[in-house]
């Protein structure tokens, strides 16, 4: 069974065809979707930009991160659920589209960027605070989260903005057959 055909059924399903041809479930699913990246996308530039020192420096680490986590994590869920709902119920559409590809690549980086990070970083934010000086492991963290977060909102936008190649036109060998004259005159006219 091709690709194609597996993404093609899951797109078929009752459910994903009800959310597709909604009049109001498919709106409001893609508005909630957005809202929570907004939302979302502030809450992670706040934390990155205090880690790199460029905002918030009179507010401790720990108390940015520790005060953003939660509505981080379900801006998050929110988030993560309505794309799965937005994309199984055009899967087809999306699945070749190499904006789409690099957006699912780097959400799975965000996880990556989670595990590496966690123990040093997001996790121990007592003792970021005590640090003179941001510790360069945090800061990567943070410009590491800026581009995949960048990237993970540009790709979204410029999913819509994908057209397939058109397939290229036979070759002369396999055109259709038609009168040798009008063939010739076809082909000098598209030469010219």
């Amino acid at each position: 069974m091709s690709f194609h055909a597996v993404f093609q059924s899951l797109q078929d399903t009752d459910f994903f065809t009800s959310v597709r041809e909604s009049g109001l479930l498919y709106p409001v699913v893609l508005s909630l979707h957005l809202t929570c990246i907004a939302i979302f996308g502030g809450l992670i530039l706040m934390t990155d930009f205090r880690l790199l020192g460029w905002a918030f420096k009179s507010v401790p680490v720990s108390q940015m991160i520790n005060q953003t986590r939660i509505f981080k994590q379900v801006g998050f869920v929110i988030m993560v659920g309505c794309g799965i709902l937005l994309g199984g119920a055009k899967i087809v559409e999306y699945y070749d589209n190499p904006y789409f590809l690099i957006k699912m690549t780097l959400l799975l980086l965000v996880g990556v960027h989670a595990w590496v990070f966690h123990r040093d970083v997001y996790g121990n934010t007592a003792q970021l605070d005590r640090a003179a000086v941001i510790p360069g492991k945090a800061k990567a963290a943070a410009y590491v989260s800026l581009f995949l977060w960048l990237g993970i909102m540009s790709m979204g936008r410029w999913i819509a903005y994908y057209d397939r190649p058109v397939p290229h036109p036979l070759p002369r060998s396999q055109a259709l057959p038609i009168a040798p004259e009008l063939r010739r005159q076809y082909y000098a006219r598209a030469q010219r």
